[in-house]
């Protein structure tokens, strides 16, 4: 017998952000493999005597390990198990998923992905912004902050990154933040660039701080907060109101 993944996005941490698929799938669930940002009131939604199970990786933080995560998927699966693998925001951003997918193709494991509300759609909507302006900003780009090492990636584009009339959001992008924006004002993007720190989005313990690109790198690189991030900058982010 072979059980059933359904890879759920949880959206950016408002229980009420979630699809109505999604709480189904909580719902029906014998396990729920779910990330940090998927915890606290989302779980709410779990049927009483479900398998909860924190694998969420964290920067800086001991974490499971990618394979150890992929391995629980399938061995649930193969005891028939109806399971959910809960993933902040929408799964398919910087959310791991095609490692997990692959070793359940490998087990001949069957699976379903639910969308889920992205966490640089709920930054942009909390600070009232549009994510794309006709004339000014004609594009959106996301990208991460870190590679598999913690350090900012060395083959990141950074000239995409300076484009002045592209909306750029960076995921897990605290830590290198500094050292992106000495990149890329050498590559044309302006100092003055207006620029947003959305932490926590949706949660009570929401933040939003409106500054310039270069103004952000000097407040990230005296010192930042644990909480979850996302840095946008371009056009927009000095529309909020």
């Amino acid at each position: 017998m072979r059980g059933f993944v359904s890879f759920v996005g949880s959206g950016p941490g408002d229980p009420e952000l979630l699809t109505l698929k999604a709480v189904d799938r909580l719902r029906r669930a014998d396990a729920v493999l779910f990330d940090d940002l998927s915890s606290g009131p989302i779980l709410s939604h779990a049927r009483p005597g479900a398998d909860l199970v924190g694998v969420g990786k964290r920067a800086g933080r001991p974490s499971p390990k990618q394979h150890h995560v992929s391995r629980l998927l399938v061995d649930y699966a193969q005891e028939n198990a109806r399971v959910v693998r809960l993933k902040s925001g929408d799964s398919g951003l910087f959310g791991r998923l095609e490692e997990e997918l692959v070793a359940l193709r490998e087990a001949g494991i069957g699976y379903e992905i639910i969308p889920g509300v992205p966490s640089a759609v709920a930054a942009a909507a909390a600070a009232g912004i549009p994510l794309t302006r006709r004339l000014t900003a004609r594009r959106v780009q996301f990208v991460t902050g870190h590679d598999q090492t913690g350090a900012l990636p060395e083959d990141i584009n950074l000239d995409a990154l300076a484009d002045p009339s592209a909306t750029t959001v960076v995921f897990m992008g605290k830590r290198t933040f500094p050292a992106l924006a000495q990149a890329l004002f050498p590559r044309g993007l302006p100092e003055a660039t207006p620029a947003l720190l959305a932490e926590a989005v949706s949660t009570p313990e929401q933040s939003l701080a409106r500054s310039t690109v270069a103004e952000l790198a000097r407040t990230l690189e005296a010192g930042r907060s644990s909480a979850a991030a996302l840095i946008l900058y371009g056009p927009l982010a000095a529309e909020a109101g």
